[in-house]
C-alpha cells in the first residue's frame, strides 16, 4: 500500500448537486485552494445526515480558513437533489455534494467498499498544491466532529505557513508550537 500523505489528488471530474442547480467538479477546481474531500456512505442513512448537518453548520468558519469543503458519496448527483428537498437537515449544506457513482474518485482514495457500492467514511485536507495532507478512514459506524477536523485544518495551514515548526497534541490557533531540535530530545 503506497502511503497517500503527500501524494497529489488524483485526476477527477464528477457532477455535483449545489444550492439548487447540478454542475461538474473536477480536479482543476480544486488546484490553488485548501479544499476537504468528506465521504459518507450514502445518501438516506442514519449517521450521514448528522455529519454533512454538522459540517454545514462549521462550513462558513471553513471558507473564512479559505477551505472548500466537498461531500462526496458514491449516489448520483439526482440523488443528492432528492435527499436535499426532502431533508430539513440536509437543505442547510451549500457545499457542493459530490456524486461518485462509477467510485472513479473514492477508488483512487481507497474509501469505496467494492462488493457494497458504498465507501467508508473518509476525510481528506488536500493543500492549495494539491497534496493530501490529513487523510483519516472511519468504520461507518463512527460519526466525525467538524470542530476537530477544523482544529486539523488550522494546525495544517499553520505548519504550511510556518515549516520550521509543529504543532504537538491538542494544538489550538494561538497555543504554543515547537520548533524541532537537538535541544528538545528527551526534553518533552
Amino acid at each position: 500500500m503506497q502511503p497517500i500523505i503527500n501524494s497529489q489528488l488524483p485526476e477527477f471530474k464528477l457532477q455535483a448537486y449545489q444550492n439548487g442547480s447540478f454542475r461538474t467538479v473536477s480536479s482543476n477546481d480544486v488546484k490553488g485552494k485548501w479544499a476537504i474531500f468528506f465521504f459518507y456512505p450514502a445518501d438516506f442513512t442514519f449517521v450521514c445526515p448528522t455529519e454533512l448537518g454538522d459540517m454545514a453548520d462549521k462550513y462558513p468558519k471553513l471558507q473564512e480558513l479559505g477551505v472548500e469543503v466537498y461531500s462526496v458519496s458514491a449516489d448520483t448527483h439526482f440523488v443528492h437533489k432528492a435527499w436535499h428537498d426532502a431533508s430539513e437537515t440536509i437543505r442547510k449544506i451549500k457545499y457542493p455534494m459530490l456524486a461518485d457513482p462509477t467510485g472513479v474518485l473514492s477508488r483512487a482514495l481507497g474509501v469505496l467498499i467494492e462488493e457494497e457500492g458504498l465507501t467508508y467514511r473518509g476525510t481528506f485536507l488536500v493543500n492549495p498544491e494539491g497534496q493530501i495532507k490529513i487523510a483519516e478512514i472511519h468504520d461507518n459506524g463512527i460519526g466525525r466532529n467538524a470542530d476537530e477536523l477544523i482544529r486539523k485544518v488550522e494546525a495544517a495551514q499553520f505548519v504550511a505557513a510556518h515549516p520550521s515548526e509543529v504543532c504537538p497534541a491538542k494544538w489550538k490557533k494561538g497555543d504554543a508550537t515547537l520548533k524541532p531540535s537537538i535541544d528538545l530530545v528527551g526534553k518533552i
